[in-house]
C-alpha cells in the first residue's frame, strides 16, 4: 500500500511540474497535484514506518479512511457524470449557440477557447439560419472582454456578423447562461451550449436551472495533456454550483 502512495504522489508530482513549467495553465489550478503528491508521498512513509499505526488513535484512522472512500465515490459518480457530456453535439437546426467564454489572450484566444470557437463555427457553417451568442466579460489580466474576442475571431472565420450577438458582462458559468437569456427566449427557442467537453455536463445543467427549456449541450475538445487537470477542477465546479443551487 504504501509503495503505491508514493509512485502516485510522484506521478503527481511529475505532471505538477510539466503543467508549471512546460504546458502552461490559464489558473493556479494546477497546485492541486503538488498538494496530492506531498500528501500521498507523506501518507506512504507513514505507513512505511509503521508511524501511521503507533501514534494515530484507531478511531482517526477509521473516521480517514471513511472519509476517503466516501469522497472517492463520490468523485467517481460525478466523473462519470462529466463524461456523458463529451459525445454530444446537439440537433441541427437550433435557433441559437451560446459559445462559454474562456481565457482570451494577447495574441487571440486560449486553445480552450479556439477549440470551442471552431466547434462553433462547424455548426453554424452546415446550419445557417442559427444565430450564435458570445458570452464572457473582461478579466483583470485580458485586454478585452470574451466576447469581444470571441466575435473578432468568429468574423475573421467567415462568419456573418449580422449572426452574431456579444454578451460581455459574465464572470462564471452560471452568469454566461442567465446573461444570454436575455437576448433569446429560453422557454420556446432551441439553444445550443459550446463548450469543452469536461464542462458540457455542468454547463447544460445549468443552462435547464436557468430556465432554457430546450438546450443541447455541443462538445469541444479539451486540450490532450490538461484534460486529467480540468476533470479535477471540474469535480470542484460541479459541487460548488449542485450546493449554490445552481443545477
Amino acid at each position: 500500500m504504501y509503495l503505491i502512495l508514493i509512485l502516485s504522489g510522484i506521478l503527481c508530482l511529475v505532471y505538477f511540474v510539466c503543467i508549471a513549467f512546460f504546458v502552461g495553465h490559464g489558473t493556479n489550478f494546477y497546485f492541486i497535484w503538488l498538494f496530492l503528491g506531498l500528501f500521498a508521498i507523506l501518507w506512504g512513509i507513514l505507513l512505511k514506518k509503521g508511524i501511521w499505526e503507533a501514534h494515530f488513535p484507531r478511531w482517526f484512522r477509521r473516521l480517514f479512511i471513511l472519509l476517503v472512500c466516501v469522497s472517492g465515490i463520490l468523485f467517481i459518480i460525478t466523473e462519470g457524470c462529466i463524461l456523458s457530456g463529451f459525445s454530444k453535439k446537439g440537433p441541427e437546426g437550433l435557433d441559437y449557440l451560446v459559445v462559454l467564454g474562456a481565457q482570451m489572450k494577447s495574441g487571440g484566444p486560449s486553445k480552450a477557447l479556439q477549440y470551442r470557437l471552431d466547434e462553433a463555427i462547424r455548426y453554424l457553417e452546415e446550419n445557417p439560419d442559427t444565430q450564435v451568442i458570445v458570452s464572457g466579460g473582461q478579466g483583470p489580466d485580458e485586454h478585452i472582454s470574451e466576447a469581444q474576442g470571441m466575435y473578432d475571431y468568429l468574423v475573421e472565420k467567415g462568419i456573418d456578423p449580422s449572426r452574431i450577438t456579444k454578451e460581455d458582462k459574465s464572470v462564471n458559468t452560471f452568469q454566461n447562461l442567465t446573461f444570454s437569456a436575455e437576448f433569446l427566449d429560453e422557454a420556446n427557442d432551441s439553444v445550443g451550449v459550446v463548450s469543452n467537453n469536461f464542462h458540457v455536463f455542468r454547463a447544460e445543467k445549468i443552462a435547464q436551472k436557468a430556465g432554457y427549456t430546450d438546450v443541447h449541450g455541443i462538445s469541444a475538445k479539451g486540450e490532450p495533456f490538461l484534460q486529467l487537470n480540468n476533470m479535477m477542477r471540474e469535480f470542484f465546479g460541479v459541487m460548488k454550483d449542485f450546493l449554490c443551487g445552481n443545477m
